[in-house]
């Protein structure tokens, strides 16, 4: 199997317009999908490229964090009159000035009277609102299908297929979503792309591929051909079958970029003082933890799965590192979770526990060396599930060789916000120890819980109330009794105040999404005016400054110079123009955003018009976020069974467990 460009070459090698590759790219494409060549007449294995550093920051010596890795407040942007004057002739609003120059620059005045669909790269903006600017610039000279506007449709597909998780996307799918945009000959619109630089164009062969991603490639190709095959090559001889994929620059970088890096910490790991590894296995509280440890010993990369009582195994690591002479820091997803971690780590200072977002941006962690790694020799993730691929890539590559990374979660859960999914793709490829607790999480919730990760709705005994159905007739009452729940019920039957209760919904929008139940839950629990910026102080909020990155905590005070939340741990400080971005209220959250914490009491909210959202992740990650206590508000009648029994989450396009396969192997085999 190759995983590369067209011409054979890594894709991230790949000059952004050249000429000559983009036509080789083009032919590959037109000659491969229609059966003309083989595809080994075009895509041919090489040697992996040497492993890429992460782009140095200027002026400084650390690699760049992964983009939205970082957890502080940007710079105010300034807006260029001349930006401010191509959007009034276009009939843009001015407000649109910052969000327009954060995603084009300053000459975005420039990038606009060229190709006003660059209007596109601003998320808020919708395809008929692009289309009405250009016209206003361009005049009758412009229509649907003017190559400017595809090649901004197909990157706007792209990045809108990353916000789901895809790092990639068949050719055929983005066809499908041209036409529904009225543009004429989508797939030559979607191969245009390629020849241009637009997006870059991968191959896998089919036969590389497991049961299930076969199963969905014959599917794509039935879709794409009209249900006809290939014919095969001359001689009788039987082609190589592939699917092609195309993508962005920016996440073939992060994939490959992570594949490299993974198979040089496991290439490049010394096994160290073998007595030494087992006396600490030998101390190790569990057998599961034993067991990680006695993998650690050996391996540069191993993935560990459990729920929140094996949490515990990973901070043994972790905490047992000194005695194995290894400098060693642990992290978790966000600040919830580094609340968790460092509970179970010593209180002597020996190893501390941070966020990842912490750990890239540098407020947390160890420092560099001068080439811009982490003076490190463990590294312990956990909450791994939650990591994108560009998150991932920027941890790998800080490490130095010689150093081990242990990647700790809970593969039940929902996966990251954004593009890839790491914790699923780093074990398919089978390139490394892969540790399974055997550490069940106690009680009548870890019992519940199980039952839904294994897809089962299990009945049962909660003698203190560990488990409460409230059932619910419509959204209304939903939204009735849980403001009860919250504010009266879990607090004088639990022992639970109201500040230690999370509420966990499918969505936003709906007559009992997190808009309808954060406005109830505030004017119960702190009824107010929202005189800054919709917030008061003593409200509980999401603070949310990357997507995928959030914590909850309390409005602390507000004036003019905007909010100041208080975190666990610390205090920050937001703008009056990022509030509205960056806060939401956050007494009622999405499981999504709750992915990676945990509270005392959660009440999860299953309104009879969000039944389309549930799955079986979703049920586990929403349940999952109680440690005490769990009530079901529950209006979704035979749905939610029916969820946890068949209905999974989709599976995400991705590159990365033939990219690390390819690279491992290159790695043992001697050609790295």
């Amino acid at each position: 199997m190759t995983s590369q460009d067209a011409t054979g070459d890594g894709a991230a090698d790949a000059p952004a317009g050249g000429n000559a590759r983009a036509a080789e790219l083009l032919a590959a494409v037109r000659a491969v999908e229609s059966g003309e060549r083989s595809a080994d007449s075009f895509f041919t294995d090489r040697l992996r490229p040497p492993a890429r550093r992460a782009p140095r920051a200027p002026g400084g010596p650390g690699p760049v964090a992964a983009a939205g890795a970082g957890d502080g407040e940007p710079a105010p942007v300034t807006v260029p009159d001349a930006v401010r004057a191509v959007l009034a002739r276009g009939g843009a609003p001015e407000a649109l000035g910052e969000q327009v120059v954060a995603a084009l620059g300053e000459q975005a005045d420039e990038v606009l009277a060229a190709d006003p669909w660059q209007l596109l790269a601003v998320p808020a903006v919708r395809t008929e609102q692009a289309d009405s600017f250009a016209r206003a610039l361009l005049g009758d000279t412009c229509g649907p299908g003017d190559e400017r506007r595809a090649r901004a449709l197909v990157v706007r597909m792209l990045e809108r297929a990353a916000a789901r998780g895809h790092t990639v996307l068949e050719p055929a799918t983005l066809g499908r979503a041209l036409a529904q945009h009225a543009v004429p000959e989508p797939d030559e619109a979607v191969r245009a792309t390629v020849d241009d630089g637009t997006v870059l164009v991968f191959e896998e062969a089919l036969d590389s591929l497991d049961v299930t991603d076969r199963a969905a490639a014959d599917a794509s190709e039935a879709d794409a051909t009209g249900g006809e095959g290939g014919e095969g090559g001359e001689g009788g001889e039987e082609e190589r079958p592939v699917r092609l994929l195309v993508g962005l620059e920016r996440h073939a970088l992060a994939e490959e970029s992570l594949a490299d890096a993974l198979a040089r910490l496991a290439g490049t790991v010394l096994a160290g003082d073998a007595d030494a590894w087992e006396a600490v296995a030998a101390a190790a509280p569990t057998p599961s933890a034993a067991e990680l440890v006695r993998a650690t010993a050996g391996h540069g990369v191993v993935t560990h799965s459990g729920g929140e009582a094996a949490r515990a195994e990973p901070a043994f690591l972790a905490a047992s590192a000194g005695t194995l002479g290894l400098r060693a820091f642990a992290v978790a997803h966000g600040e919830n979770g580094r609340e968790r971690l460092a509970r179970l780590l010593p209180d002597d200072g020996g190893v501390a526990a941070g966020t990842v977002a912490g750990l890239l941006t540098g407020r947390e962690g160890p420092p560099r060396d001068a080439d811009g790694l982490w003076e490190l020799d463990l590294l312990v993730v956990c909450d791994a599930a939650q990591l994108g691929t560009e998150e991932a890539a920027a941890l790998a590559e800080s490490l130095p060789d010689g150093a081990r990374l242990v990647l700790s979660g809970d593969p039940h859960e929902l996966g990251p916000a954004g593009p890839g999914q790491v914790f699923h793709d780093v074990p398919a490829a089978r390139c490394c120890p892969q540790v399974v607790s055997r550490t069940p999480d106690p009680g009548p919730l870890g019992e519940l819980v199980s039952g839904v990760g294994a897809g089962e709705l299990l009945q049962v005994e909660a003698p203190d109330r560990e488990v409460v159905i409230v059932p619910v007739r419509d959204a209304g009452e939903a939204v009735h009794r849980t403001v009860q729940l919250v504010a009266d019920s879990v607090p004088r039957a639990i022992g639970v105040p109201a500040g230690e209760t999370q509420v966990i919904v499918p969505g936003h929008d709906g007559a009992a999404g997190t808009r309808v139940l954060n406005a109830a839950l505030k004017e119960r629990l702190n009824p107010g005016p929202g005189r800054f910026g919709g917030f008061d102080p003593g409200d509980r909020v999401l603070y949310s400054p990357a997507p995928g990155r959030g914590a909850t905590g309390t409005v602390a005070a507000g004036d003019d110079d905007g909010l100041r939340i208080e975190l666990p741990g610390r205090t920050v400080a937001v703008r009056p123009d990022r509030v509205t971005a960056t806060v939401r209220h956050g007494w009622a959250v999405t499981a999504h955003q709750a992915a990676g914490a945990r509270w005392p009491a959660v009440v999860a909210v299953l309104p009879g018009d969000a039944t389309d959202a549930l799955t079986r992740e979703w049920v586990y990650t929403a349940f999952g976020r109680a440690a005490r206590h769990l009530s079901v508000v529950h209006g979704a009648e035979h749905a939610l069974a029916e969820a946890v029994a068949g209905r999974t989450a989709p599976e995400r396009t991705t590159r990365l467990r033939r990219l690390l396969a390819q690279a491992v192997a290159a790695v043992r085999g001697g050609t790295g």
